[in-house]
Formats: C-alpha cells, structure tokens, sequence
C-alpha cells in the first residue's frame, strides 16, 4: 500500500498502472496472436476449457512487468466460444487486447509470423519484438499437433517450437509420458517468463508441469 493513501486508491492506482502497461505493450511490447479459427471442431466441454486457458492467460499478462499484447484471431462474436469466454470471464468485453473475426494473415506481414507448434524443426531462440507469436487455440491434443503445423505449411508461415528437448530431459514415469503438448496459458507463461528473464529453463520451469514428463536437469552450480 502506498504510503498516506488509502487502501481503494492504491487498488485505482494499481489498476490504472496495469492499465498504462498493457497498452503501451499495443505498440512496444511482444505480440502474441491466439488462432481461433479451429474451435468449430471442439465440444463444449472442450470450448469451456479454452475460454478458461483464455481467462488465465489474459490474468498473466496483467501481472507482468513486461506484457504481451494479445490478439485473438479468427474470433466471432456469434460463436459458441464467445459465449463461454463472456459467461466464465468476469468483464471479458472490457479486456485490454484485440478481438477480431480476421484471420492473421490479413492482419500482419508474412514475415513477422511465427507459429509455435511442438512439430516444428526449429526451437525458439529469442523473442523479436518485430514478430508475432502464433498460438493455436485448442485444447484436443490428438489433433491440435497435427493442424497446427499443418496450417503453418499450407501458408508458408515460420514454424517454432518451445526449446524443450534444448534445456529439459525425460523424466522416467510409470506411464512412459512424455508430452510437449501444452495448455495455450502454460506456453504463454513460458513465453512471458523468457521476456522477462531471458532464462529458457526458468521459463519452461513456469509451464511445463512435472506431469508432461519433462525436467530442467539438475545443473551443478
């Protein structure tokens, strides 16, 4: 709390600095682009998991020093989806990102694309503010590898995955699983944490949970 201030206006203050950090983010800071254009083959149950992946990726990106600035493509406001984010997501129509039924493609350059799949050959190095992170929005891990990769190639978009084999080892299990899949928050929670830190097994620590199967080896200081 603020020193001399009460308790209300320290909540304004901080709200209004939030505010300040996330559009200034709109023109300086990374950009991340949730692809929504596939939720047409998900369930309900499935839609109302990604509406909560969207609930807490937007709450990470409020605590961040350094936020992204979100864009959900591909989003129509007739959807079933919408619904569920209006419906789960207190003050969802109020949230400081873009929402748009377009499509990527038609908002940014080729060039400044980047999809992040797990089936791409190359592991993401650094973050370019002069990029946009793709994320496919889906929650079915049966499919979601296989079109999102597929989509990339189609339109010739840059392809990265998270440098999991990179800094993280197997961790044997009694199932023998292992998944590179994550949830569209666990990847932004990653993502957010390298901006901040410019540390990959700092940031994958944050997002990929131990029941992925994957540990940052013990590294003797």
């Amino acid at each position: 709390v603020v020193f001399g201030v009460s308790p209300q206006q320290s909540k304004r203050v901080l709200k209004a600095m939030t505010k300040e950090r996330l559009l200034a983010a709109k023109s300086s800071g990374p950009k991340i682009c949730i692809d929504l254009s596939m939720t047409d083959r998900m369930t309900k149950k499935e839609l109302s998991r990604l509406a909560a992946q969207i609930r807490r990726l937007y709450g990470s990106n409020k605590k961040a020093k350094k936020p992204f600035w979100i864009c959900l493509t591909g989003f129509t406001t007739d959807s079933p989806l919408y619904e569920e984010c209006l419906r789960m997501n207190d003050g969802f129509s109020n949230y400081l990102m873009d929402t748009t039924e377009e499509d990527y493609l038609d908002l940014f350059p080729l060039e400044s694309l980047v999809y992040l799949t797990p089936d791409s050959e190359h592991a993401l190095e650094d973050i370019d503010l002069d990029k946009v992170y793709i994320i496919g929005g889906l929650v079915d891990e049966s499919i979601q590898k296989k079109l999102t990769y597929q989509k990339a190639q189609e339109n010739s978009i840059q392809t990265a995955r998270l440098p999991i084999q990179e800094y993280m080892v197997k961790n044997a299990n009694a199932k023998n699983y292992h998944s590179e899949i994550l949830a569209i928050n666990q990847v932004f929670d990653i993502l957010s944490t390298y901006v901040e830190t410019q540390n990959w097994p700092e940031a994958l620590k944050t997002g990929v949970s131990l029941g992925k199967g994957y540990v940052i080896p013990n590294t003797l200081e």
